[in-house]
């Protein structure tokens, strides 16, 4: 049977979804409302692909069975309980304005032991995505496979979350991330939670630990600009998973470490990591892993899903950008720009970047098959020093060669010739989004024109 949430949860014909599920994913508008006339506009002018939808189970499916509050990987792990947050009682008088508040924007507290008196964001700027907390459930103990295993449902160019801490190499296939869009693990020794947000196609892996807690996270049901609100089960505070900042509850103003990460290709992964590990299917979920639920989303020119705020009309809503932060600078590299140059050599705020573009890895928006999906390629980003020497950067086809040592170098960032053989450049943190939802997080950012632009 398929995952077990949000009863009554119905079928999306709109941008050809599918079954939308999406960082806490909505249900459809009431028939014949104003909203789902909008959206049939929307769909009669585009491609509106069915077999996704007819796949999709029913809402009796989903309806007939109980909502989980967390999933494990391997079915004969039992679930430890995991401590959590002590009520907040809320002032009388106060609460009566905060309970208004709550109310005007769609919030429900239902459940929540979350202290709605602390927020740095207005409740308005928030959204219920339709299912409920943990409707599309994290993965608590995840399970690895083999190479060989992973050969047989991962096609060579789809896309895997790249992370390596201390020589503890692991991929997170988006074919899985997709439909649990967080994996709370242990790599090299760090609490991590890697998370995906397919609304915004911003993968983005953090530290859990934090002021001497280590946090096990979830999925709230909300978002905000379209973007996955997480949850943390020891205080129940909110987390914007674009910006990795706690905005509603206890920890309001705290900010997660991000964790440098690139989504490349499967083959790509292999081969630089070929002692690496990754993530196995999930057994017994019902979930057709290998399928995106989102047909279409990320054609460059449609509008997104669920975002209230403004479209920054300096790019297509939905073109694939490389962002960074840097020293309080946000820039963004266009992959349309980068496909054409392939290596960035540039400074942001006080940092000198270089920036890899390889063609290949497949886009996990686009068709129903990801292993048939069409190809965006794959970013990384780097501090371009080697032992106090500076580097420059050219592309010669797909290699990526520096001036200084002609050594050649991989799309993560390791020499495999030349002088410099074996040796790795600094990651930086950066991350593949959508642009509306950086632009909304990022209004200020400088998008990279070219050369000479």
């Amino acid at each position: 049977m398929f995952e077990r949430f949000l009863p009554g949860l119905r079928l999306l014909p709109v941008l050809g979804l599918g079954l939308l599920l999406a960082c806490g994913t909505a249900a459809a508008p009431p028939s014949g409302s104003a909203d789902q006339r909008a959206a049939e506009k929307i769909d009669s002018s585009s491609a509106a692909p069915t077999a996704a939808a007819t796949q999709a189970p029913t809402p009796t499916e989903i309806a007939s069975q109980e909502a989980p509050t967390t999933l494990t990987a391997d079915p004969e792990t039992a679930v430890t309980p995991r401590p959590t947050a002590t009520p907040k009682p809320i002032l009388s008088s106060e609460g009566e304005a905060l309970q208004k508040q709550l109310q005007a924007a769609g919030i429900s507290t239902f459940g929540w032991k979350t202290d709605f008196t602390k927020r740095s964001v207005e409740f308005s700027e928030i959204s219920s995505g339709g299912p409920p907390r943990d409707g599309i459930p994290p993965i608590d103990e995840p399970v690895f496979t083999t190479f060989d295993d992973a050969d047989g449902w991962l096609d060579a160019k789809e896309p895997v979350i790249a992370l390596e801490i201390d020589g503890d190499a692991r991929a997170y296939p988006l074919q899985i991330m997709t439909w649990h869009e967080i994996v709370n693990d242990e790599v090299g020794g760090v609490p991590v939670t890697v998370t995906f947000c397919p609304l915004c196609n911003s993968a983005i892996t953090f530290d859990r630990r934090l002021d001497g807690l280590v946090l096990d996270f979830g999925t709230s049901g909300n978002l905000r600009n379209s973007d996955l609100i997480m949850w943390d089960r020891q205080t129940e505070t909110w987390w914007q998973q674009l910006t990795g900042e706690g905005i509603v509850g206890e920890l309001t103003g705290k900010r997660l470490t991000f964790l440098p990460a690139a989504v490349i290709s499967w083959e790509d992964f292999k081969v630089t990591f070929p002692d690496g590990q990754v993530l196995a299917r999930p057994t017994d979920t019902g979930r057709r892993y290998g399928q995106n639920p989102y047909v279409g989303y990320d054609r460059a020119d449609s509008p997104p899903f669920l975002f209230r705020g403004d479209l920054d009309g300096r790019l297509l809503p939905k073109e694939r950008v490389a962002a960074v932060n840097i020293g309080g600078a946000d820039a963004a590299f266009p992959f349309t720009t980068l496909n054409e140059e392939r290596v960035v050599n540039y400074t942001v705020g006080d940092q000198d970047l270089v920036i890899f573009f390889k063609p290949g890895t497949r886009s996990a928006l686009d068709q129903l098959l990801i292993g048939e999906s069409r190809e965006v390629g794959a970013t990384g980003i780097f501090v371009p020093e080697l032992n106090g020497q500076k580097l420059t950067f050219r592309a010669e086809g797909d290699k990526f060669i520096d001036n200084e040592t002609g050594s050649t170098w991989s799309l993560l960032g390791q020499a495999i010739e030349g002088p410099s053989a074996g040796q790795q450049l600094t990651p930086s943190v950066h991350a593949n989004h959508l642009w509306f939802a950086w632009a909304a997080f990022k209004p200020d950012t400088l998008i990279y024109q070219g050369v000479g632009g």
